[in-house]
């Protein structure tokens, strides 16, 4: 049986590639770029070009790609047993596995501590301005909250993944205005490959901290389209 509950009328929206952007179609039928479009385009990536230039541009590509499937195949876990409420099995290859042991990390630690599940892998859009897609709406220590789940080789400090706390607050700013709520929450759920897991929050009170950051990058990404 789902785990979910169905308190908002989600759209379901469209989405597209052109010129190596993600696009998504709003129900306006305005294509507007994502948020990870925009956060990719505006962000400095001097340390990510610094790295690939150290491990050379076919491992780092080796390294992204793997990291990648990883993080597919574990949110893929969680996604079915959020919609199902039945845990999956196992895939077979080493990798497959390995996410498996993840996505049940985080299952536990943070999932099944859920008050309310309202929505899984589930579109937002801002009209006119962006759209993106998020892991998890929910109720989450009473108070409702975006969640994404994210894997990582080696587990992150904080001020490592500032970006992460961006795409929470889009995705609020977003829902806050489709649908007349007023969410201040957010987690991320990160588990590493050797298996630790760590939960990053923004609360009420640095909330509108990274909104207003959030809302820099979209006027930087806009500017730039000039």
């Amino acid at each position: 049986m789902s785990l979910l509950i169905n308190r908002y009328a989600y759209h379901n929206l469209e989405r597209t590639l052109v010129a190596g952007k993600r696009l998504y179609v709003s129900p306006d039928g305005k294509s507007l770029p994502s948020v990870t479009t925009i956060l990719d385009s505006t962000k400095d990536k001097t340390h990510l070009k610094e790295w690939r230039a150290r491990v050379g541009e076919e491992q780092a590509n080796l390294i992204t790609k793997e990291a990648s499937g990883i993080g597919a195949r574990m949110h893929k876990y969680l996604e079915k047993y959020v919609t199902t409420g039945v845990w999956p099995e196992a895939g077979s290859n080493p990798y497959a596995k390995q996410a498996y042991d993840m996505a049940h990390i985080v299952k536990n630690n943070a999932v099944d501590h859920m008050d309310e599940i309202w929505g899984s892998e589930i579109s937002l859009y801002y009209p006119e301005i962006y759209a993106g897609t998020t892991d998890i709406i929910c109720s989450y220590n009473g108070a409702p909250a975006i969640c994404d789940f994210k894997q990582a080789n080696k587990m992150k400090l904080r001020e490592w993944i500032q970006d992460y706390f961006l795409q929470l607050a889009a995705y609020a700013e977003a829902h806050n205005k489709v649908y007349n709520t007023n969410i201040q929450h957010g987690y991320i759920f990160m588990c590493s490959r050797d298996m630790q897991f760590k939960q990053f929050e923004i609360d009420s009170v640095s909330y509108r901290k990274y909104a207003d950051s959030w809302w820099r990058r979209v006027e930087h990404y806009y500017n730039k389209q000039n």
